[in-house]
């Protein structure tokens, strides 16, 4: 697998429109609500999120037990049924990143990508044995005992939490060496998509975990790293479901001071419609036609991880969450705040998130009828590309929305997270 090299950049926010505003007071209009209750219901809804991705996890966690117990295409079918289920959750909660320190440290762990696969088990021929910037680019961990990492040699023996996270995620300080989460998960469902643009997702058989009739080699060592890595999923969102329940840590950060749970809530939003969806996720594998630079590429669900994205972005500024159980979540809104100072500027963000989510539904709709989206991104493909290219500008849009909020409330200094696909898209020709 290739990667473009990735560097952050920061969308400046009205700077000179805004240098002379005073953060506060905040609208003291009536029908405002208290910043402190919009903050509450933020946090409440990003402890119901990642509440039900936890439950999810389990459930994805049970199904794995099942095909390690009895592997055939009915319980791997079953295992990768219930992964596409946890994503749903989980993906309405990145809007909840950016902005909180504590997110964003402990995020890498659960949903890092692209990964070069490599690293965990076996691949096909044509991705090659070595790669000059990664040392551990074909490592296998799963066929291999011991490994040598830093001049050292490692016992790779047992797979346990401990090697996955202190030695093998992120080894070498290389960020594709991805061991842990979503994605290391979906690997070992999957197997690697060798379709390209054509297609096809991956298709890993049951019997590379049947012992009695092994396919791939070491079916006990890929059990027990697909168990392993299942089991740290749910112990990293079980981590974060507390942070956000009452006197957790990120619900502190989010709530205790005003300025910085705006701050936090306005960074999530902007940053992920801007530099993550808009351009890491989407622009940057339109732009190369390069289907290992979708989100989900093992399991052909890009499509709906986009839109899980999409949609939390609208479930924090609306404060509106419906769970998994089919109860919502809601209460005093960003929406809100913005409305009491500016109804037109609330109307112009309504409308944007509405149109990102048509686009969005637009890209889903073509991924169920017609194409993959890895399919859609291909080169001399100009209906899927524009499919993929209209949901790209409606986020950038929207971000421009952001910025015309956060003006309108009177708050400075906040940054987007850029994207070099959108900023400097010369770099990402070079580098190509």
């Amino acid at each position: 697998m290739s990667h473009v090299i990735r560097t952050a950049r920061f969308l400046p926010l009205f700077a000179a429109a805004t240098a002379s505003l005073a953060l506060f007071p905040l609208p003291s209009r009536a029908d405002a609500p208290a910043v402190k209750d919009v903050l509450t219901t933020y946090a409440n809804i990003a402890q119901a999120g990642y509440e039900d991705s936890l439950q999810a996890a389990r459930q994805l966690k049970t199904s794995v037990d099942a095909l390690i117990n009895a592997p055939t295409e009915e319980t791997l079918a079953a295992a990768r049924a219930s992964w596409v289920a946890a994503r749903v959750p989980y993906m309405q909660t990145e809007a909840f990143r950016f902005g909180n320190p504590i997110v964003d440290d402990w995020e890498g762990k659960v949903n890092s990508w692209p990964l070069d696969e490599g690293l965990i088990d076996y691949v096909a021929e044509s991705y090659g044995s070595e790669n000059p910037e990664n040392e551990f680019y074909a490592a296998d961990v799963i066929a291999n005992t011991s490994l040598k990492i830093a001049g050292k040699t490692v016992d790779t023996t047992k797979i346990t939490p401990e090697l996955i996270r202190e030695t093998l995620h992120e080894a070498g300080g290389v960020e594709a060496n991805v061991a842990s989460g979503y994605h290391a998960v979906e690997f070992l469902l999957w197997g690697q998509d060798l379709n390209g643009t054509e297609a096809g997702a991956g298709k890993r058989p049951a019997t590379d975990y049947d012992l009695k009739a092994c396919t791939g080699g070491n079916c006990d060592r890929r059990a027990a790293y697909l168990s392993t890595v299942t089991d740290m999923l749910v112990e990293d969102l079980e981590w974060m479901a507390k942070q956000w329940a009452p006197n957790g840590d990120a619900r502190k950060f989010a709530t205790e001071n005003e300025k910085q749970g705006l701050t936090a809530v306005f960074t999530g939003l902007g940053s992920l419609s801007y530099g993550e969806l808009a351009g890491e996720r989407m622009k940057l594998g339109l732009m190369i036609h390069d289907p290992e630079e979708e989100h989900d590429c093992f399991s052909d669900n890009t499509h709906a991880s986009h839109y899980g994205d999409a949609l939390g972005i609208r479930n924090v500024y609306l404060a509106s969450y419906t769970r998994t159980d089919g109860s919502v979540v809601s209460g005093p809104s960003v929406s809100d705040l913005v409305k009491a100072k500016s109804p037109e500027t609330d109307k112009q963000v309504r409308a944007a998130l509405d149109k990102t989510l048509a686009k969005m539904t637009a890209l889903v709709d073509r991924a169920k009828k017609v194409e993959a989206y890895d399919q859609m991104i291909g080169l001399d493909n100009a209906e899927g590309n524009a499919t993929v290219q209209a949901a790209i500008d409606a986020l950038i849009a929207q971000a421009k929305e952001f910025e015309r909020a956060i003006a309108a409330l009177d708050l400075k200094d906040i940054k987007f997270e850029g994207s070099d696909s959108l900023d400097n898209p010369d770099k990402v020709e070079e580098a190509k």
